[in-house]
């Protein structure tokens, strides 16, 4: 029984949680969408109170060569670095057991550890959705037009639905030449079914041990990998039609960090209330940054989903007036009616 305080062990009960699939974030981390760096976790220290992380990404070579004919110096140029912030986002919960339920229904109400897995999945989608969201509500300058260059929107157009050439022409409109760094796509099961209807997605095939090809429940479509998720945002017209986004990610666009809590899982026991009672308590600190997009508040200790969904805290990572280059930003989002 896992609501047991005789019995709990937070280390091991911690353990099964780290280990239990993430089914959501374990497609994208496969995909190469979301890598870890663990390394950032003991800068924490050091910076800012343990809430916030600042990291450099170095400035491209450049400069004009001159000409080497045994008479004209040679001069060089330095480069700068961009600094990009990284916000901690705490979050915790807790679930309570009562003794007077397990006593007339001879069930033990526990939460496994499994169950509080998955509950940690569907948070940490939710805190990669408000930080996406967040980017995409920047404004000003190089921030707005990252936003306009990386938004493929086709809601107002005659074709106003996700068809053959909608992924392809928002990546180019996005990187350009560069488009070959997305990597895959996530979408409503809405837009993916239609896709389906068309014959668009391509299905990922395995051979059984009789030697039949088979599908996998993964499809490709313009050789970008193709995640199905319905809690990609949508937002309703006031024609009462539904506005899709769906996001274009690259390999490498979003870097995650677990920076640990003093104590992830405990249980507190409540002898009085109820006739008795167990609370379950779990806590987690973690980074969610988009590479190249920097958290521009570090007085907010651990920000809410409004306020990582909020575009005034965001910014492009800078070196002085500098913005990071947005073409080197694989992060893109396509709005369709379907």
């Amino acid at each position: 029984m896992l609501f047991d305080t005789v019995n709990f062990n937070g280390e091991v009960f911690d353990a099964v949680v780290k280990n239990t699939p993430n089914i959501r974030l374990n497609e994208l981390i496969k995909s190469g969408a979301v890598v870890e760096k663990s390394e950032y976790a003991s800068m924490l220290p050091d910076q800012k109170g343990g809430h916030y992380i600042t990291t450099l990404i170095k400035e491209r070579l450049g400069g004009s060569t001159v000409n080497y004919d045994g008479s004209t110096d040679i001069t060089t140029e330095t480069r700068g670095n961009f600094a990009m912030g990284r916000i901690v986002i705490g979050r915790a919960q807790g679930w309570t057991e009562k003794d007077f339920n397990s006593d007339i229904s001879g069930d033990d109400y526990t939460a496994a550890a499994s169950e509080v897995a998955e509950f940690w999945d569907d948070v940490d989608q939710n805190t990669l959705i408000s930080t996406l969201k967040g980017v995409f509500s920047m404004t000003g300058g190089k921030n707005a037009e990252f936003v306009t260059k990386h938004t493929y929107d086709v809601t107002e157009e005659e074709e106003s639905k996700f068809d053959v050439t909608t992924l392809n022409l928002a990546m180019q409109q996005a990187l350009g030449d560069q488009k070959s760094k997305f990597a895959l796509a996530v979408m409503h099961s809405a837009v993916a079914t239609s896709l389906e209807n068309k014959n668009l997605l391509e299905y990922l095939k395995y051979t059984d041990t009789d030697g039949l090809q088979r599908n996998l429940p993964l499809a490709t479509l313009n050789g970008r990998l193709i995640l199905v998720d319905d809690s990609m945002p949508t937002e309703t017209t006031e024609e009462g039609e539904t506005i899709y986004t769906t996001y274009v990610l690259g390999q490498g666009a979003i870097e995650y960090t677990n920076c640990g809590v003093k104590v992830p899982s405990e249980l507190e026991r409540d002898a009085k209330t109820n006739g008795g009672e167990t609370d379950l308590i779990t806590r987690q600190r973690k980074v969610f940054a988009p590479f190249g997009i920097s958290w521009k508040t570090p007085t907010i200790i651990s920000p809410t989903d409004a306020q990582l969904e909020s575009g005034t805290n965001w910014e492009l990572a800078k070196n002085g007036s500098n913005a990071y280059p947005e073409k080197a930003i694989a992060i893109a989002q396509i709005k369709t009616l379907g």
